[in-house]
């Protein structure tokens, strides 16, 4: 009897197998999602399975373990190439569509590669959030939300940024043109935004750009710190700009074309040279659902250094202006849950250790509704956080609140790295009523 050998597995899209991580440090089972040839050799990219699309990467045949090579899944999500072109842009200029969070760099022009698995600001959590249904179409008012993968958004299209002094590599996808995807740094201002090509192109640029701060009314200063109020409507270039900087480190949202429903608050650090952007975030202009946040982004240069917390403590801040209480826009990523909920913790914290008993009662006594008014937080999201406190039970008929010496000490060293806080005295805002101002 014949026996005939199994045909071997041809390596293609949507194929799996074990990958040797760039560390070094063990192998990972990852899908193929693209393949080219590079100096005759072939490279594939590919994704690691549970892990943040932001360590996506191509890799030799080297790296790959092919003797374990399993076929694509019958029910495989990974999408069709369909009108797809390697490495390249998605159709249409940034005008026509846009898309709209955090990353890593190395001073002094040195390339930077620090990743870590999953998404967000500062550290590791799992997701809490899911996309909607495919069947939801998005909204198309330039909000933050989910976007639906195909071949071309699911792999890194810029190599290299250089914004001022840094020089970053992007962790997602971003719509910038087709032409700058073929280019192995793509050049900045990083005072209006604008990208070229070349370093020469940029020069050029920097000696004709007027701008040395973002465009907008300065609504903040405090020391080295300021924030700007950009309109999405009066500064529509800007706007659209940022949006696209900031998707090459954000995955999971997409900011169309019209901006003009939302306003853009940019975080500077000012020196002799000008207002460097740390971070922003924007917000629509009315949000029936109360949202003080759309997107929220602190710049790879900055992270670890307090801004992100800054940057929500000033939305809150916001939020106590226009007598409201607010959250951020859901789905949040899940470093952007983690972020905000160690604000949210730090801040409830600290009213509930500087409560006082009141009269006839030994101990102090606080109501939910009370502390939302006081921060400004939405009720849902101070009941949440008390849950993920494991700081609030029900004993007796009513709810009590203990912190033991354990959460305290925590709690305190937490404080005393926040070295950065929003001084309300510095704030020079008056909220506008946007449903009386037609057309914004």
């Amino acid at each position: 009897m014949t026996v005939m050998a199994e045909a071997p597995i041809e390596v293609t899209e949507g194929c799996r197998l074990p990958v040797l991580l760039k560390t070094g440090d063990g192998w990972h089972i990852a899908e193929i999602l693209s393949k080219k040839e590079f100096n005759g050799k072939p490279l594939y990219y590919i994704h690691y399975e549970d892990y943040n699309k932001r360590l996506d990467e191509w890799v030799p045949e080297e790296r790959m373990d092919l003797s374990r090579l399993e076929p694509p899944r019958k029910d495989s999500k990974t999408p069709k190439k369909e009108g797809a072109r390697e490495g390249g842009s998605r159709p249409g200029s940034p005008e026509r569509e846009l898309v709209n969070g955090s990353a890593s760099s190395v001073p002094n022009k040195k390339n930077s590669n620090l990743v870590r698995k999953r998404k967000g600001p500062d550290e590791d959590i799992s997701n809490d959030s899911q996309d909607p249904p495919s069947a939801k179409i998005p909204r198309q008012t330039g909000s933050m939300v989910a976007h639906h993968d195909d071949i071309v958004t699911r792999m890194k299209n810029i190599e290299m940024i250089e914004l001022g002094r840094y020089r970053i590599k992007p962790w997602y996808f971003s719509p910038y043109p087709q032409e700058l995807t073929s280019i192995p740094i793509v050049y900045i201002c990083e005072f209006c935004l604008k990208y070229v090509k070349s370093n020469k192109c940029l020069e050029r640029h920097i000696a004709k750009c007027l701008l040395r701060h973002p465009p907008g009314n300065e609504i903040y200063r405090k020391m080295n710190i300021s924030v700007f109020e950009i309109d999405g409507r009066k500064n529509k270039t800007y706007a659209q700009n940022l949006c696209l900087l900031a998707k090459l480190f954000l995955d999971h949202k997409t900011l169309y074309y019209d901006t003009d429903p939302f306003l853009f608050y940019v975080m500077c650090e000012q020196d002799n040279k000008g207002y460097h952007i740390v971070g922003y975030f924007s917000k629509e202009k009315e949000s029936t659902e109360d949202y003080n946040v759309a997107c929220i982004l602190t710049l790879p240069p900055y992270q670890r250094k307090g801004y992100g917390k800054l940057l929500i403590e000033f939305s809150y801040e916001l939020s106590k202006c226009e007598g409201k209480t607010g959250s951020p826009e859901k789905p949040l990523s899940d470093l952007g849950l983690l972020s905000y909920r160690s604000y949210w913790s730090q801040t409830i914290v600290e009213i509930l250790l500087n409560l006082k008993p009141t009269e006839g009662s030994e101990k102090p006594l606080i109501t939910i509704n009370e502390i939302s008014e006081m921060t400004s937080i939405k009720k849902e999201d101070v009941i949440s956080t008390l849950q993920h406190l494991n700081l609030i039970s029900y004993y007796k008929g009513q709810y009590i609140i203990r912190i033991s010496n354990e959460q305290l000490e925590g709690h305190l060293r937490s404080m005393e790295k926040r070295k950065i806080r929003i001084d309300s005295k510095c704030l020079h805002w008056q909220p506008k009523d946007w449903s009386k101002r037609g057309k914004w």
